[in-house]
Order: C-alpha cells, then structure tokens, then sequence
C-alpha cells in the first residue's frame, strides 16, 4: 500500500472542499495507474490523523466513491479499489418508478445514445416518494446528472403527480443536473428541462385521429385498472370523457375486463393493461365475435408483440422518448417537450 502522503494530496489554499479533494486523489491514482483495482487504500483515521482532518470530511469522501462503486469496503480489512474509473466519463442516475417493459425501453434507448462516454446506473423506486427521497439523499454526490420520472402513490394506490417534499428536494438539484422524463412538474419552472407525457391530451387527441373507426361503434369503453400496485395517471380517465362527450360518444369506465364479459356487438373497448387485452382477446373469440368488426379493441402502450398480433394501439414513441433525453442532457437543453403521442391503426377497430 502507498504512503498516505503520496496517495491523498490536499492544497490548503485551494476553496475546493477537502472531502473533493480527496475523491479527486484517488481517482487520478485509478486513472494514472498508480492504485489498481483490488489495492487497498488508507483507512478513515489513517487520512484524518494525517491531514488533520475531521472523520465526517473522510467519510463524505468515502461515502461518494463508495456510492459509485469506485471503492468498496470488507469488514475487518480495510476500503479496497472496486473499479477502473475515467473522470471523463459522465456519471448518470436513471431513476424509475417502477420496472415494466416501457420503462426499460425508455432506459434501453437513452443507454444507446448516452454511448461510452456515460456510466449510466438505474434505480427503482416502485411508487414511493419515500424511497425515492432516500435514493436522491444516497446519491446526492454521486452523480453528474439525475434523469427521474415522478409518478407516485398515495395510501389509496392512487395516482399522483407530485409529492411536496420530493419537489423541495428535485428543487435542491443543482441547475443542468436534473432532467425529468415521462410526466410533467409545471412547479418546477423553467429550470429544469423535461420530455414528458401529457396524458389528458393524449389520450383525447389520439382518439381524435381515430375517429373515423370509432364513428362504426355505439359505445367506448375504457378499461382503467384501479387497487393495482403501479396506478396510472387519473388525467387518462378526464381525456377519455372529454372525447366522448365532446363528440357524443355513449361511454363507460370498467376497473378490469371481468369474466364472462356481457359482449355487445358495436362496442369498442379501450384497455390499458396486459392481462385485461389477453382476457378481452380470448372471451371475443371464445364469443364468437369478430374483432374489428364486432368488438373493437385499442390498447393503449405499443409493444413488438400487439403489432404482431394486429392490435390497433395508441402510445407515445417510448425509444423516441430515451434517445431525446440523451440529446438533451449532452446538449445542455433547458427545455421541455411534450413526446409523440399517436393512433396507430391495425385493424382491431
């Protein structure tokens, strides 16, 4: 192992922080070769007493590396080089509110464009602004950027946009760190850029272009889960009556697709998740309907496996989604964009 001096180097005129400093020592060791993975560093006390400085400024210090897997500790034996690390390298913290197949599109895509130059890492926070608050507090100096989709649920499994103190903390993010994905924070201001979902409108506009194939059924309904773990915004509901009553639509608003549906020719249903539109698939066969004609059937989020299998959809373009928070985050881009939300016709209405 080295001698502290010549691994920690601190310049007590400089206004860098010393917990900063000591971060950047290590990395240029990693970088320069002079640690290499699996070497062991000075403990805590040894760079304290050293440098006279405080634990809680070591810790800090450690905390961070730690915190990017840069260090790792082993009880009894010391801290100990984890990885090869290149300062170049923009560090990126992909927060989402739950793991589903959109979501790890959007991850997907954003990963592709961010290219080499990136270290990106993903957190889950399944709903929970505790949990997410926990995670922001975690890694707070951790990492150069912060990419985070608020959607959250309160005791009810009811959806909600925002929580007041997950919006003081996304407000303490430094400015050009914070971009956020998927939903829009209006409270937020002109600060921090976004590419989100507007799911009112969304959802009224892209029926709008399927109007015509509506015009051939008496009655629309929309099939929008409620009690589930991962609840989906409430805004989809306003934008579904507003269609139908703006154009005289006969409408209806299920919690599930049940079994033994009562079936009537000249309905058209619109079903969010997966296990409902396999169940309404199955009963309108099972009924001898014919989809398309008899019943018809919107799903809404685009999948490979609904465009195999000819299902009409409406969606908005979830790789459209990673590839511009990529380029706005390498850009610098302070804006917020509303992504491509559209009616993608296949038959199934």
């Amino acid at each position: 192992m080295q001698q502290i001096k010549s691994l920690i180097r601190l310049d007590e005129e400089s206004r860098i922080p010393k917990y900063q400093q000591i971060i950047n020592s290590i990395i240029e060791d990693i970088e320069n070769k002079q640690l290499m993975v699996g070497d062991k560093i000075p403990s805590i006390n040894e760079i304290s007493e050293e440098h006279y400085l405080s634990r809680d400024t070591v810790e800090k210090a450690y905390s961070h590396l730690k915190s990017r897997k840069i260090i790792l500790s082993v009880k009894g034996k010391g801290y100990y080089v984890a990885k090869n690390v290149s300062q170049s390298k923009i560090n990126v913290l992909f927060i989402i509110n739950k793991l589903s197949n959109y979501k790890l599109k959007i991850y997907n895509s954003f990963l592709d464009c961010m290219g080499t130059n990136a270290q990106v890492d993903l957190q889950v926070y399944h709903c929970d602004p505790k949990l997410l608050l926990n995670i922001l507090d975690e890694h707070a100096l951790a990492y150069d950027h912060f990419v985070i989709m608020p959607h959250f649920k309160d005791e009810h499994k009811s959806h909600y946009n925002l929580d007041t103190e997950v919006l003081k903390a996304l407000k303490g993010i430094p400015s050009g760190k914070l971009l956020i994905l998927d939903n829009y924070v209006p409270e937020l201001g002109d600060r921090v850029p976004s590419i989100y979902q507007d799911f009112k409108h969304d959802i009224y506009h892209a029926l709008c272009e399927g109007i015509f194939e509506l015009q051939n059924y008496e009655k629309i309904i929309l099939v929008y889960p409620t009690n589930i773990v991962y609840p989906y915004p409430k805004e989809i509901t306003y934008g579904f009556r507003k269609f139908c009553n703006d154009f005289d639509f006969d409408h209806e608003i299920l919690d599930t697709v049940y079994s033994e549906m009562e079936l009537r020719p000249k309905d058209a249903y619109i079903v969010i998740e997966e296990n409902d539109l396999v169940n309404l698939i199955k009963q309108v066969r099972e009924q001898s309907f014919t989809m398309g004609k008899d019943i018809g059937i919107i799903s809404y989020n685009d999948t490979p496996l609904k465009e195999l299998l000819g299902i009409t959809v409406i969606s908005t373009d979830f790789q459209l989604m990673g590839e511009s928070a990529a380029y706005m985050l390498k850009k610098q881009k302070m804006e917020s964009v509303k992504n491509i939300f559209k009616f993608i016709n296949r038959g199934s209405v």
